[in-house]
């Protein structure tokens, strides 16, 4: 039989579409057609608890501040709570960015000013000996001096440039300091940096190519650095050469939804805790990249700043900033200690 030119074409497109159509039919399990594909089971979930809540006479800041005139539009905070962190009494530190001020809060919950200054405070940790350190996305890296009631800049400047404004900070066992520089960047602008500053006091630049880097946690043999990527919705995964200098930086994980990963923390087993803001969650996922647990908030959705807390620290403690809430729950394995406690 003589076939035309357009039926010709007709049978071929039939032979060569067919068997594929038939594959796809196939690997169509009702999982996947229902809900769209996915890689993992999802996780158990569960609901964390009020810990504290920032009074309202605390939370001052108004639409013309400053830090929320430079927000996407229609953002405005009264307050913004990050940085949390245990010192070796048990207290624990957090700040206002916002409203440019350090709190403490006491195991009742309740907060106390230890201080209020001209900046925006957006990550703290706590050094060995005591210190408390800042990354301040107004000024740079300070120490807060608890007896002068001060801050101290310890890091403005690199190679004589202003850095573009510093997000969060991450302290290794031998001392030394990792922190981001995120600025106002984005996946329109891709040049968010990873800096160290070694405890000799040399600044090295490790990543510039980050577009939005937040939060940072290190490995359990602290062989690689894991980095909040927030405008990309993803986490980065940079291991260490020899040299101290990253080598075949990847993407450790790929999430969807909400505003993007914000702060990391680090547990026992090697599981890593993940603020998803704007979904309202934290996630842990195991040291291969697996979701193993979902901790929701009961209200609000700017889950942001992480640390383990409580009895053998077995609790994790999380910020919702849109209710200006502390939270907590408990998880099944616990907190790795921080430079501060080991």
């Amino acid at each position: 039989m003589k076939l035309d030119r357009r039926s010709a074409l007709q049978a071929i497109s039939a032979m060569t579409l067919a068997p594929l159509a038939a594959g796809h039919a196939a690997a169509q399990t009702p999982a996947t057609s229902a809900a769209g594909a996915s890689l993992f089971a999802p996780p158990p979930r569960r609901a964390a608890t009020v810990f504290a809540q920032l009074p309202n006479e605390l939370r001052t800041a108004t639409a013309e501040n400053e830090w929320n005139a430079g927000q996407p539009a229609g953002l405005a905070a009264t307050a913004v709570l990050e940085g949390l962190s245990f010192d070796r009494d048990g207290l624990l530190w957090c700040v206002d960015i916002v409203n440019g001020r350090v709190y403490t809060v006491d195991a009742q919950g309740r907060f106390k000013v230890e201080l209020q200054y001209d900046g925006w405070p957006n990550g703290l940790k706590i050094h060995r000996d005591g210190r408390i350190f800042v990354a301040d996305y107004k000024h740079g890296i300070l120490v807060f001096d608890r007896e002068k009631r001060r801050m101290t800049p310890v890091l403005e400047r690199y190679h004589l440039e202003r850095l573009k404004a510093v997000n969060d900070l991450f302290f290794a066992a031998n001392g030394d300091l990792y922190f981001t520089d995120q600025g106002m960047t984005g996946l329109q602008d891709p040049t968010g940096r990873l800096f160290c500053l070694r405890k000799s006091g040399e600044l090295v630049c490790l990543l510039n190519n980050i577009p939005s880097p937040n939060g940072l946690v290190m490995d359990l043999e602290e062989r690689s650095v894991f980095v909040a990527v927030t405008r990309e919705n993803s986490v980065w995964r940079m291991p260490l050469g020899r040299d101290g200098m990253p080598i075949k930086v990847a993407r450790f994980l790929q999430l969807s939804g909400g505003v993007g990963p914000d702060c990391l923390a680090l547990d026992k087993a090697g599981g890593l805790v993940v603020a998803h803001p704007g979904l309202g969650c934290l996630w842990r996922f195991d040291s291969t990249g697996e979701p193993t647990q979902r901790i929701d908030t009961p209200a609000g959705k700017l889950t942001l700043s992480i640390a383990f807390g409580g009895a053998g620290a077995q609790d994790v403690f999380f910020t919702e900033s849109s209710t200006a809430t502390i939270l907590r729950a408990p998880m099944p394995v616990a907190g790795k200690a921080m430079y501060s406690h080991a």
